[in-house]
C-alpha cells in the first residue's frame, strides 16, 4: 500500500509564515510550504524518499540542474519567468546560473556562488573541461563562461557558437544541450546538432529534430524527446534521431499517457476537458524535463527507467523501458498511480537528472503559475483558475530534491577535472552512467592521443560491456577509429557493443569492402537491435549495395514487423530529405528569401506543429481513436494555400470549430501571437510550400500589418469570419475594361469565360509588356489569377502588379514575383479601394509568349464590412430588444435542437434529466427571471450568477482548496457539488479554514460565437422563454420535437 504522508495544521501554518520574507504577498488559497512540509504532502512509492538538498533563498525559479567533472552543481535560475499573471518583463536580463557545492559530503549543498549573472532566461548548460556553455532565450548563440580564479564566479565570457537570433514563445525554444554517447551535442528546436572537434564547434543538419522542454539519452545513445504542447511525454526514441523520427505502433502501451495526480487544482491549459470529476488531470499535458536513470544508487530494476516530470499534474512518472524484439516500449511502473505525486499546488517538477552520487535528482520550480503568459490571457479558462487560487502570488522559490531508496548508498564526490586522461579512463567502466559519460567527454576534450593504446585495450578487453562501448566512442571522438578495431567490435559478445561498432563504421562503409562479410553476419544477428542498426547503417553510410543488403535483411527477418517498419520509415525519411534538398536547391536559385525562410520554418514546424498536423502535413490520429484526428491536414488546405491575410489571422489568433464539416479532437488551434513576426512568417512559408502546396512568400512586414489590423479581435477565428479575407472571384468581368500595349484585339478573350481562347503578347516574352484592368467600381483586390492551362508554358517569367484609384497615378507595386506553372496566383497587398490594376511582364523567354486564357480577380467589395464576432455583435444591442426579437421571430423548436445539440451543448449542464449539476433547471419558474435576464445570462454568464450555482472555494485546514456549488450546510459539515462532473463532496466544518464565493460563472463567455447567425440566437432564447413560461412539460415536448 502507498503511504500518503500529510502535513499537520501547525506545520502548514509555520510554513506559510516562513514564506513572508520571500514575497510581499502569497496566495491565501494555495500558500507556499517549506520543503519539508511540501514533501509531507507527497505520495511516494514504498521504499523511496524525497530529500531536499538545495532551496530558496539560495536559488529561485530553478529549471535545469547539471554537474561538472568535480561534482559541482550548476542550477539554471529563470528569475524573470512569470513574475506576474501577464508575464511582464520576462526578458529582463536578471536571471542567472548559480554554482553549488557540497563541502562536507552530507549530500546537502552548502556553498553557493552566482556563476553567471544578468542573463535572459537561460535554458541550457553544458560544463566542459575548463568552461561552461550557456544558452539563453531568444538566441541560438552559445557562450562559454570560464572561472579563471576559482572563486565560483565566471570572469571570462566568449562566443562559443554563433547561431543568431531566435524568436518565438519562450516555451517553444531550444533546451537540452546534451553531449550524447556519439559525441554530438543535441538540443530541441534546432535543425542541427553540434560537435566540438579540433578546437572548434561544427554543426551538421538534423532534418527531423523535434522535442520541447527536456532531452535525455540512454546508455547506448538513444534520445528521448517530449512535446508538452502535443501532450506527448515521449517520442522519437526508437532509433537515433539522425535516422529521422521513427515510431512504432504500441511503443507507448495503452493508457500510458493517462496520469494519476492527487492534487485537485484544475489549472490546466486544456480546461475542463483535461480534468476528471475530482478536478485531477487526466493525461500528460506538461510532460517534460525527462531523464533516463543511469545511476547506481537505486535498486537494479530502476536502471534505464525513464523519469518524466509533469508540473501541471504535480507528479513524477517512472516508466519502464523495454526492448521487445526491436521495439522499445514504455509503460507505467505503477499501474493506476505514480512514482511521486503531491497535493501541494506549488510543487512544479520541471526537470530531472542522474547525479554524480548515483541518485535521482528533481528540479522543483515551486511556484503558482506554471504556464507561460500566452496561455493565461484575459478571458481564458486558465486565467480564471489562476486568479481564483491566487497562484500568481507564489513566486521566487525553488527546490532541488534527491530521491533515495532505503538501500541507497551515495557514491563519492568526483574529482575528474583534476585527473589526467589516463586516470579518467578507469571511469569508462563505472557503474554510474554519469561517470562514464563525463569521463568520455573529458578525455575527448583533453585531446591527448597518447592514451589511445590503453583505450583500444579497453575497447577490446574491458570486463564491463558498457566500458567497451564507451571506449569505442571515446576513440571515435579522438578521430582514431580503424577498420581493425571496428571489426573486432562487430564480433563483441555484447549486442550493444556490436551495434555501436556498426554505427561508428558508417563513414567507412561506402568505400571499405572489409566490412561486407561482417555485415552479412550482423544482418542476421541474434539481437534484433543489431539487425536494425546494420540496416540503418548500410543505408546511412551509403554502402554501394545498400538496397540489396536491405532486401535480404528484410527477408531474413520477415517474421519481425518491427524491422520492416523501421526500414520503411527510414527510407521514407531519406526520400523526403533528398526531395527536400532538391526542392530547396531549386528554390534557392530562384527565390533565396523564400528558401531561407522555409529552412527556418521547417525547424519550427518539426518541433511545434508535427504532433498534431504530422510530419507529412496530413494530421495525426487522436490518441483515444474514435476516427478523429488531432488537427486538420495542411497538405492541400485552402486556408494554407489561400490569401496570407487569412492564414496570418489563424496563426495570430487561432481557429475554432468544425472544418469542412469535420470535428477534430483538439477543436482549437492555439494563437501564436506571442511569437515574433519573422517566426510566424517562417512557419507560414514552410507550410504554404510543402507537401505539394505552393504559394507566395509571406514576409514579416505582412504579419506585422495583419497583427495591427486584427488587434481588436478577441478569441479565435471561425471559418465563416475568415472567408472575408479570401473572397470569391468577382462576377462582373463583362463590365471590365482591358487595355494593353500588345495584341489589343484579343484582350477580351482573357475574360470571355472560354478557357480555350486566349490573349497573348504576340511575341516571345521580354520585359515591358503590360495590360491594365479598369473595374466598374472600387474594390479591395486580394488575389489575381492568370490561368494559362491551355498554353502550359506561357506563364509570366516575371511580373509586377500596380494599382491606382484613377488610372493615372500608380501606387508602389503591390506584388512582385514570377510564374512557374500554368496557373499563376498573385496575392496583392493593396492599400485599400482601387479601380485600376496594371500587370507588367518583367521576365524573358526565348521560346514562349505570355498568354492568359482566363483572368480572374478575387476582391472585397466596397460594401463588405470586416467580420465581427457573434458575441461582440450581440453585445452592442440592448438585451431588451434582443428578447423582444426572439419572442417575435424566434422558433422554439429550432432552439430546442440547438440546446440539445453538440454545437453549444447547453443540455450538458442544464438538462433536468441528468440532474441539476452545473447549471439551474431552466424549466423551473423563477420570479426574478425575465426574458431580458435570460438574454443577459447567455451573453454575460458572470454578470448575475444564480444563487444555487455560485461557486465557492473551500480552503481546508490542511491547505487544500476545493471548488464547487454549495448543496447543503449544517453545524457539522458542508456539502459542495464539484463543477466538472457533479460529484458531491462532504467536508467537515472542523476541517474548513475559509469559504470564499467566486465571481466567475462556470459557464464560459462567448459560447454564442459558435452559432451560425443571430437568428439562431433568437431561436435559442425563444426556447428558453418558452420553457421558463411552460415548465417541464413544454421542455419535454420541444425536446421530443412536438
Amino acid at each position: 500500500m502507498n503511504q500518503l504522508r500529510l502535513v499537520s495544521v501547525a506545520t502548514l501554518s509555520i510554513a506559510a509564515l516562513s514564506t513572508m520574507t520571500l514575497a510581499a504577498e502569497v496566495s491565501s488559497k494555495a500558500p507556499p510550504l517549506s520543503p519539508e512540509a511540501s514533501i509531507a504532502t507527497m505520495q511516494v512509492q514504498p521504499g523511496y524518499s524525497v530529500v531536499p538538498v538545495l532551496s530558496e533563498p539560495d536559488i529561485e525559479e530553478p529549471s535545469v540542474v547539471v554537474w561538472d567533472g568535480n561534482g559541482r552543481m550548476y542550477v539554471v535560475e529563470m528569475r524573470t519567468y512569470m513574475q506576474d499573471i501577464d508575464g511582464r518583463n520576462q526578458l529582463k536580463p536578471t536571471s542567472r546560473v548559480s554554482r553549488h557545492e557540497d563541502t562536507d559530503g552530507d549530500g546537502v549543498y552548502d556553498k553557493h556562488t552566482v556563476f553567471a549573472d544578468n542573463l535572459v532566461l537561460p535554458r541550457m548548460v553544458l560544463p566542459l573541461l575548463d568552461s561552461v556553455i550557456i544558452g539563453e532565450t531568444n538566441t541560438l548563440d552559445l557562450k562559454s563562461y570560464r572561472d579563471t580564479d576559482d572563486d565560483g564566479i565566471a570572469d571570462e565570457i566568449e562566443l562559443w557558437h554563433e547561431g543568431g537570433d531566435r524568436g518565438g514563445n519562450l516555451e517553444h525554444q531550444p533546451s537540452g544541450l546534451v553531449w550524447n554517447v556519439d559525441n554530438w551535442i543535441y538540443t530541441t528546436y534546432t535543425g542541427y546538432r553540434l560537435r566540438f572537434t579540433s578546437g572548434k564547434v561544427v554543426t551538421e543538419p538534423l532534418q527531423f529534430n523535434t522535442g520541447q522542454w527536456g532531452l535525455t539519452h540512454d546508455n547506448v545513445g538513444r534520445m528521448f524527446y517530449s512535446t508538452a504542447g502535443g501532450e506527448n511525454p515521449a517520442l522519437a526514441f526508437q532509433q537515433p534521431i539522425i535516422y529521422g523520427q521513427i515510431g512504432l505502433r504500441g511503443e507507448q502501451v495503452d493508457g500510458f499517457r493517462e496520469v494519476f495526480p492527487i492534487d485537485n487544482v484544475p489549472d490546466v491549459q486544456g480546461g475542463l476537458a483535461r480534468v476528471r470529476d475530482d478536478n485531477t488531470l487526466t493525461q500528460f499535458t506538461g510532460g517534460g524535463g525527462q531523464s533516463i536513470y543511469r545511476g547506481d544508487a537505486m535498486p537494479s530494476d530502476f536502471d534505464g527507467d525513464l523519469i518524466i516530470c509533469e508540473p501541471v499534474g504535480r507528479l513524477i512518472r517512472r516508466a519502464k523501458v523495454v526492448d521487445e524484439e526491436g521495439r522499445i516500449t514504455l509503460s507505467n511502473a505503477y499501474e493506476g498511480t505514480e512514482f511521486i505525486a503531491a497535493r501541494d499546488p506549488n510543487f512544479r517538477p520541471v526537470n530531472s537528472a542522474t547525479g554524480p552520487d548515483g541518485c535521482l535528482y528533481l528540479v522543483d520550480m515551486y511556484r503558482g503559475i506554471i504556464q507561460e503568459g500566452n496561455w493565461v490571457r484575459k478571458g481564458s479558462y486558465l486565467r480564471k483558475i489562476v486568479e481564483e487560487y491566487e497562484l500568481d502570488k507564489n513566486i521566487g522559490r525553488g527546490r532541488i530534491y534527491r530521491v533515495d531508496h532505503e538501500s541507497t548508498r551515495r557514491g563519492p564526490q568526483p574529482r575528474m577535472l583534476d585527473e589526467t586522461p589516463t586516470q579518467l579512463m578507469r571511469h569508462l567502466s563505472h557503474p554510474n552512467g554519469w561517470w562514464r559519460s563525463e569521463a568520455q567527454k573529458l578525455i575527448i576534450l583533453h585531446g591527448d592521443k597518447s592514451v589511445l593504446p590503453e583505450l583500444i585495450r579497453l575497447a577490446e578487453n574491458a570486463d564491463q560491456p558498457l566500458g567497451r562501448l564507451h571506449a569505442l566512442w571515446t576513440i571515435e571522438g579522438l578521430d582514431a577509429v580503424t577498420p581493425e578495431l571496428l571489426s573486432k567490435g562487430m564480433k563483441d559478445s555484447d549486442a550493444r557493443v556490436r551495434a555501436a561498432a556498426m554505427r561508428i563504421a558508417e563513414p567507412l562503409l561506402a568505400t571499405d569492402e572489409r566490412f561486407d562479410f561482417l555485415i552479412k553476419d550482423l544482418g542476421k544477428d541474434s539481437s534484433t537491435a543489431v539487425v536494425i542498426q546494420t540496416l540503418l547503417s548500410v543505408n546511412h553510410g551509403r554502402h554501394p549495395k545498400a538496397d540489396a543488403i536491405t532486401d535480404w535483411i528484410l527477408i531474413a527477418n520477415q517474421d519481425n514487423p518491427n524491422v520492416a517498419s523501421i526500414a520503411r520509415q527510414y527510407r521514407s525519411n531519406l526520400e523526403a530529405i533528398i526531395a527536400e534538398r532538391k526542392k530547396f536547391a531549386e528554390l534557392q536559385s530562384r527565390n533565396k528569401e523564400l528558401a531561407d525562410s522555409m529552412v527556418r520554418g521547417r525547424v519550427i514546424y518539426s518541433t511545434l506543429c508535427t504532433t498534431c498536423h504530422g510530419e507529412n502535413g496530413k494530421g495525426h490520429p487522436a490518441p483515444k481513436g474514435g476516427g478523429l484526428h488531432l488537427a486538420p491536414p495542411l497538405a492541400g488546405s485552402p486556408r494554407v494555400r489561400g490569401h496570407k491575410s487569412r492564414l496570418g489571422r489563424i496563426l495570430l489568433q487561432g481557429l475554432i470549430g468544425p472544418i469542412e464539416d469535420k470535428t477534430y479532437a483538439d477543436g482549437l488551434m492555439m494563437p501564436l501571437a506571442s511569437n515574433s513576426d519573422i517566426w510566424i512568417a517562417d512557419v507560414a512559408n514552410y507550410v504554404r510550400n510543402s507537401w505539394g502546396n505552393e504559394a507566395s512568400i509571406i514576409r514579416p512586414t505582412d504579419i506585422r500589418r495583419i497583427r495591427n489590423e486584427s488587434a481588436s479581435r478577441i478569441g479565435p477565428w471561425t471559418l465563416k469570419d475568415l472567408d472575408y479575407y479570401d473572397p470569391p472571384a468577382l462576377e462582373n468581368r463583362s463590365e471590365w475594361k482591358i487595355a494593353s500595349n500588345a495584341n489589343e484585339d484579343n484582350l477580351f478573350k482573357m475574360i470571355d469565360g472560354d478557357p480555350s481562347t486566349r490573349w497573348d503578347s504576340a511575341a516571345r516574352q521580354s520585359p515591358g509588356t503590360w495590360f491594365t484592368i479598369e473595374l466598374p467600381e472600387p474594390v479591395t483586390p486580394m488575389t489575381l489569377v492568370l490561368d494559362t492551362r491551355k498554353s502550359n508554358k506561357d506563364y509570366p517569367r516575371g511580373y509586377v502588379v500596380e494599382v491606382s484609384e484613377d488610372g493615372t497615378i500608380w501606387n508602389d507595386p503591390v506584388a512582385k514575383g514570377y510564374g512557374n506553372q500554368a496557373v499563376t496566383r498573385i496575392e496583392l497587398d493593396a492599400p485599400g479601394l482601387v479601380r485600376y490594376l496594371r500587370v507588367t511582364q518583367t521576365g524573358k523567354s526565348n521560346v514562349n509568349y505570355w498568354s492568359v486564357h482566363e483572368l480572374s480577380l478575387h476582391a472585397i467589395s466596397r460594401d463588405s464590412a470586416p467580420p465581427v464576432s457573434m458575441a461582440e455583435s450581440l453585445a452592442k444591442m440592448e438585451p431588451k430588444a434582443l428578447a423582444e426579437h426572439a419572442k417575435r421571430d424566434g422558433d422554439a423548436q429550432r432552439g430546442a435542437t440547438l440546446f440539445y445539440g453538440a454545437t453549444i451543448s447547453c443540455a450538458k449542464c442544464h438538462d433536468p434529466d441528468t440532474g441539476p449539476r452545473l447549471g439551474p433547471d431552466l424549466a423551473i419558474k423563477r420570479e426574478a427571471v425575465t426574458d431580458q435576464t435570460l438574454v443577459e445570462a447567455v451573453l454575460d454568464p458572470s454578470k448575475e450568477i444564480h444563487k444555487d450555482f455560485q461557486q465557492v472555494s473551500v480552503i481546508t485546514a490542511d491547505g487544500l482548496v476545493l471548488t464547487g456549488f454549495p448543496v447543503s450546510e449544517n453545524d457539522d459539515e458542508l456539502v459542495i457539488r464539484e463543477p466538472a462532473g457533479g460529484k458531491e463532496i462532504t467536508i467537515a466544518q472542523d476541517d474548513i479554514d475559509d469559504v470564499v464565493p467566486l465571481k466567475v460563472s462556470a459557464m464560459p463567455t462567448g459560447l454564442v460565437n459558435q452559432l451560425r447567425d443571430p437568428s439562431q440566437f433568437s431561436d435559442l432564447i425563444r426556447f428558453l422563454i418558452e420553457i421558463q413560461d411552460g415548465g417541464p412539460e413544454t421542455m419535454n415536448r420541444l425536446k421530443n420535437g412536438r
